[in-house]
Order: structure tokens, then sequence, then C-alpha cells
């Protein structure tokens, strides 16, 4: 088992992953840290994190057999991290996350993770396994921790202390007692970076994420209007927020990924907010097709784009693209860009008080 494991990471770093850690399948501490989570109502809508009861903290009962867990990582950062940062201040363009740019990672990871299994499979033989990227009730970042990959920081992303944290996981559940890793301790002392930059105070104490406040949350997993209270917050955050991994000091070790498949598609790391409003439904499938920007669908795509062109500077081109999209749209986008003109003529009220 251990000169298979050996073969094992090495095959992972032939695929394009960065690192490779095997865990065992105990998570009861992570167990006690998810009941607390939803006692409290941190998930908001997502009803799946709580549907399939204790099989997400015990992967032996979600696939029966599984004694280890192959955890992997595999870097995504698209572009130097100034260049993001500096897209938050150009309230004219689009912020999506850095995650959904490229190609979607649940099909690379799982793919190569397949590749993997059957490397195993030509070595050792017929084996039990299942793969998951994000997938099915895993908790991944649980498992990341206790196979070394790194640890989960305040903002409840997994940190390494040598590359940051943006890098995708994904997990290979096994029946093949393999040798583990050391589990990763915490590093991020008394920083509070994450918890001071998050614009919606979502990060409610160290390692506590409430996903209700989140922008993440707000404009990928929340399929209903976005709260009020919420909407300046959000800024010209379209789709996703990376905040918390921006302004993380541990960050400063994080460089670009030479994955191609991460490679930022159809210019949308640097795209107008007007130019993307103006899409027809047809060329929103056409310019997301094999993204993870999929999952929210047109509509909800057209209300986030409504949420930051009302957070816009007033300009004639910001107005006419809201105006054009007043009516005939469904009843939830109407309403945000009502709320998004609302803001522009609050804009004027006040240009024109000051003169």
């Amino acid at each position: 088992m251990a000169a298979l494991k050996t073969e094992v990471v090495d095959w992972c770093h032939e695929l394009g992953f960065q690192q490779a850690g095997v865990s065992d399948v105990n998570l009861a501490e992570a167990e006690d840290r998810l009941k607390a989570w939803l006692d409290s109502r941190f998930h908001g809508t997502m009803d799946y994190m709580q549907r399939h009861g204790s099989k997400r903290s015990r992967p032996d009962e979600l696939v029966p057999g599984t004694v280890r867990v192959i955890s992997v990582r595999m870097d995504y950062l698209p572009e130097m991290q100034d260049a993001a940062k500096g897209l938050l201040d150009d309230d004219s363009r689009a912020y999506i996350s850095r995650y959904a740019l490229g190609r979607d990672y649940h099909k690379v990871l799982r793919g190569r993770l397949r590749t993997l299994a059957r490397r195993i499979e030509e070595r050792v033989g017929e084996f039990g396994y299942r793969v998951f990227v994000d997938s099915a009730p895993v908790l991944e970042k649980a498992l990341a921790e206790k196979a070394g990959i790194g640890w989960i920081g305040k903002h409840t992303n997994v940190i390494n202390r040598d590359h940051g944290s943006w890098f995708f996981l994904g997990e290979l559940y096994t029946n093949l007692p393999l040798p583990t890793d050391p589990p990763e301790e915490s590093h991020c002392g008394t920083c509070t970076e994450c918890i001071e930059i998050c614009p919606t105070k979502a990060i409610v104490a160290p390692y506590s994420l409430d996903a209700r406040r989140c922008i993440s949350y707000l404009t990928i997993e929340l399929k209903d209007a976005i709260p009020i209270e919420f909407r300046k917050a959000i800024g010209n955050r379209i789709y996703g927020c990376d905040d918390c991994q921006l302004f993380c000091p541990w960050n400063k070790f994080a460089k670009p990924t030479a994955e191609g498949d991460f490679a930022p598609r159809h210019g949308l790391n640097t795209a107008e907010l007007t130019e993307l409003f103006s899409w027809d439904e047809a060329t929103w499938l056409q310019k997301t097709e094999g993204s993870a920007m999929r999952r929210i669908g047109f509509e909800r795509w057209l209300r986030n784009i409504a949420i930051a062109l009302g957070n816009a500077k007033s300009t004639p081109g910001v107005i006419v693209a809201l105006q054009e999209r007043q009516h005939g749209e469904s009843e939830m986008v109407t309403e945000h860009v009502a709320w998004a003109l609302a803001q522009h003529d609050k804009q004027d009220n006040k240009e024109t008080n000051d003169v």
C-alpha cells in the first residue's frame, strides 16, 4: 500500500493536480460543526445540505466499504490578483468569481480523477471507488484538511501555506487501505482580514459563515429576489465573490495557473456590464457553454447584472441599458431593474441638490 500510494501521488502530478493526500473517514469533529451550522440556519435555502443526513460526514455510509479518501488540489487562479482587485474598483465592469471564468471545473477534475482510478485499477485490479467533485454530500474541505492539503481558514476556505487558497478540490473514495497523511493545522493566527473585508459581513465569527449574507450565495444559490439590504454591498459582483481570498495574506504565495482549461473565456474577466446586460438568452447560452455559470440560468444572470448596474455611476449608457429591460422580462428581473433605476434617480437628485 505504501508503494501504491507513492505511485498514486506521482500519477496525480502527471494528471495536472498540484497536490494529493490521503485521509481516513473519521469526520466526527466536522460532523459536529456541520450540525451546529445547520441548526443556526446558516445554509439558507440550500436544503440539500441537510437532505442526506449523516452521509455527508460519514463517507462509508455514502459509499459502503470506503476506508480512505484521496483528496486532490488543482490551482485555478487565471491571472494576477491585482487585476481582480482593480476590477472591483471599476463599477462599469462585471466582476465574476475567478473560478468561473474558464471551463467548468467539475468536468476538468472529474475526468482526471477517473483517469487516476483507471491507473490504480491497472495496477491492483478491480477495486472499490467513487469519484466526487463538489457533486454529492461530501465534506471536501474537512477531508482536504485531514489529508494535509491545507487548513480551513477563518473564511471557511481551505488554505495551503505555500500556495494560498485559489484551488479546486476533488476526492476519490476507495476501499484501499492506503497510508494516511498527517492533517494540517490552522495558521490563521490572529489575522481577521477576511472577516473585516467581507462586503456583507457574512463571516459572522472566525470559521463561521452565514451563507444567507454571502454574495456567492446571493448571486448563485439564491433563486429568489436578492434582499434589498445586501444590494448596495454587492457592488459589481455579478457571479460570486472573491474578496476574502483576494485580501488574505496567505495568497501572497498564490501564482496564476498554467492550466489552459481555466483561462478566461469570451473576455469575461474584463467585460462591460452594459454589454453583458444586452445579451439575449441565445447569446448567453453560447458564451457560457461549458462554464460553471450555466447553473444560475439566464434570469438570475440578468437579476445580478441589474443590481451591478444600479450600483454603477449614472451614465447615458447605463440608464439606456436598464430602460431597455424595464418591461417584458420576468417579474423578478423587472423588480431588480426598477430598483437599479431608482438608485440612479437618487444619484441625479443628490447631484441636483448639491448644485
